[in-house]
């Protein structure tokens, strides 16, 4: 029978995670910068106080992206985990539901709202006109979102998948992860944007039509003296290269 460590205090590996994702949280830039992150200029442009360099901490504790607070708090839930043993029930059930919600909420909050305010009609109607907006996620809420993963899969180990091997388990889930947000998740909003009308609604019918669109599926190349649709040309050129 595998001997389990007692362990004082919180799990290695659940402090390290949450070391890394108070960091993103409180001391590196929430939002990308303008300029190169590695030059470390951002230092001297305000940093931490201006909303452009500012981490998630300082602009939730000012008021300017209240909706950001709920990433710090999640951060310290595990604390909970206190003394607990990885083999404790509540220990993986907890790691998993901090690590699920957690990386929901940076995704979710990341898509609802952009450069406009709320992105997304129904969302105005229920709360309201935000008044703010918000960039593209920089380097502190990267560090928050591997955070969040890695929690998970801690979580997940600790519940015994795969053996319970922590390794194992965060490189299944990393992969699972970029797989899903660099090739699934484009395509998936592809598809959401052939939906919008001129109009900025949504229609079924739309996307019907454009899906089916002769710039798609054209073949007037073979047929007459003009070009072929989008789809057969990178067919091409995929058979070609």
């Amino acid at each position: 029978m595998r001997q389990h460590k007692e362990v004082h205090g919180l799990h290695p590996t659940v402090t390290l995670w949450v070391a890394v994702g108070l960091i993103g949280f409180a001391v590196l830039p929430w939002y990308g910068t303008d300029s190169n992150f590695f030059t470390l200029s951002w230092l001297l442009d305000g940093y931490p106080f201006d909303g452009d360099v500012a981490p998630a901490l300082f602009l939730a504790l000012q008021g300017e992206k209240p909706w950001l607070a709920p990433v710090g708090l999640l951060l310290l839930v595990p604390f909970l985990l206190w003394n607990r043993q990885k083999n404790d029930p509540f220990f993986g059930r907890l790691l998993i539901a901090v690590g699920a919600i957690g990386f929901a909420y940076l995704m979710l909050q990341g898509f609802a709202i952009g450069l406009r305010g709320w992105r997304f009609e129904w969302l105005t109607a229920l709360f309201g006109e935000l008044g703010d907006r918000q960039f593209g996620m920089g380097y502190g809420a990267m560090l928050c979102a591997g955070a969040f993963l890695f929690l998970f899969s801690v979580g997940l180990a600790g519940r015994g998948v795969v053996g319970g091997d922590v390794f194992v388990v965060s490189t299944i889930a990393f992969v699972i992860t970029v797989v899903a947000l660099f090739i699934f998740m484009p395509i998936l909003q592809m598809l959401a944007n052939a939906m919008i009308t001129q109009e900025g609604t949504y229609s079924l019918s739309s996307f019907v039509e454009k899906i089916f669109s002769e710039r798609l599926w054209g073949i007037g190349c073979v047929t007459q003296n003009i070009g072929c649709g989008v789809a057969w040309n990178s067919l091409f050129l995929a058979i070609l290269v």
